[in-house]
């Protein structure tokens, strides 16, 4: 959306706080053990105590609060009761809400406790190009650039990028223009990064797949060719410098 009054502002900051917030504490929570119905139970609950409501439940009519996606699973995974948290998992946990009817969204994989299956590199990799990739956005960047930015960087790395997810513009609504803010580079793309929009950016880093595809289930998406793959996701403002990253609070560069 585009923040047009210091109230708009103030609206995504404080929705921004909150997914973010309840996405560190979610984080924070997980344990070997713990089912990751229970993990979404948590995050449901912190949502509900801010007065936000979920968006993928509220949007979607998605089965959870959050997405909470594991090991091979590369996103939108379901909260189970079947689904127990093991040593060295690879996590991911996408929390988007509503507040008094402004939205945000943000996302984090890591690795639960001790990283017996060699995940973290993956991780790093990830935060990392997430990182660089929001650095450089500005009003009149290409945004084609960034997606070339993140796959070179991935590559450099020795991953590969999910070319079928992408970030996107939120802040009225939960996916809003521009709607595919990909991880690599589209030439025709013209599209540039406008000053004072609000905007999710996503990486999605992948140790051998390119497309994710659907599961049986109608919501959980796996790498078209296994292995596994990280999400990082903050919402940002862009304006005439440096952005400024709404969802802060979820401490993933603290």
């Amino acid at each position: 959306m585009s923040i047009t009054k210091e109230s708009e502002r103030i609206g995504m900051e404080r929705i921004s706080q909150v997914v973010g917030t309840t996405l560190k504490r979610m984080r924070e929570y997980a344990q070997v053990g713990m089912s990751t119905k229970e993990l979404d139970e948590y995050g449901g609950a912190i949502l509900r105590s801010y007065g936000a409501k979920s968006a993928p439940f509220e949007t979607y009519g998605f089965p959870g609060y959050t997405c909470i996606s594991v090991n091979e699973e590369a996103a939108h995974g379901i909260p189970s009761d079947t689904t127990i948290l093991q040593e060295g998992d690879l996590i991911n946990i996408d929390v988007s809400a509503e507040l008094d009817g402004f939205w945000s969204d943000n996302g984090s994989s890591f690795v639960l406790g001790e990283d017996v299956h060699n995940h973290q590199p993956l991780v790093d990799a990830s935060k990392r190009i997430l990182r660089q990739a929001i650095c450089q956005i500005k009003g009149g960047v290409k945004i084609a650039d960034i997606g070339h930015l993140i796959e070179t960087e991935a590559k450099k790395s020795g991953f590969k990028v999910i070319k079928n997810l992408a970030g996107h513009g939120v802040g009225r609504s939960l996916h809003e223009a521009p709607e595919n803010i990909l991880n690599y580079r589209v030439r025709s793309n013209r599209e540039r990064f406008r000053k004072n929009t609000t905007v999710a950016i996503e990486t999605f880093i992948s140790t051998r797949s390119t497309v994710a595809v659907e599961m049986a289930d109608g919501w959980t998406l796996v790498g078209n060719r296994g292995g596994y793959v990280t999400q990082h996701e903050q919402t940002i403002l862009v304006t005439d410098g440096a952005p400024v990253v709404l969802t802060a609070s979820n401490g993933e560069w603290d």
